[in-house]
């Protein structure tokens, strides 16, 4: 089967949000001058869609530089009830 990451990790989610304020405050400021010089406000809506499409490109998949630093998870401890319950199993089982 195929190994596809599908997760970031915690600084990759802060990094790709950032770049993707960084690439939509850019090009909406690139499409409103440029609408502004040529008078179509349609450009500036343009310039700015294509940015939201080069931000959701570039941040929204798990790339490999947003899962540098993976967590380290602990083992799970065992639930007391559970042991408890199936230490009781074992001892009626003992008993018959």
């Amino acid at each position: 089967m195929l190994n596809i990451a599908t997760h970031m990790d915690f600084e990759g989610q802060g990094r790709a949000e950032k770049l993707s304020r960084i690439i939509i405050t850019l090009f909406g400021t690139v499409g409103l001058v440029w609408g502004y010089i040529i008078q179509q406000f349609s450009q500036t809506v343009y310039i700015l869609i294509a940015g939201v499409l080069l931000a959701s490109i570039l941040t929204i998949p798990p790339w490999p530089i947003y899962r540098k630093k993976p967590l380290n998870w602990q083992k799970p401890r065992p639930d007391p009830q559970t042991t408890q319950s199936s230490s009781d199993e074992t001892k009626k089982k003992k008993k018959n």
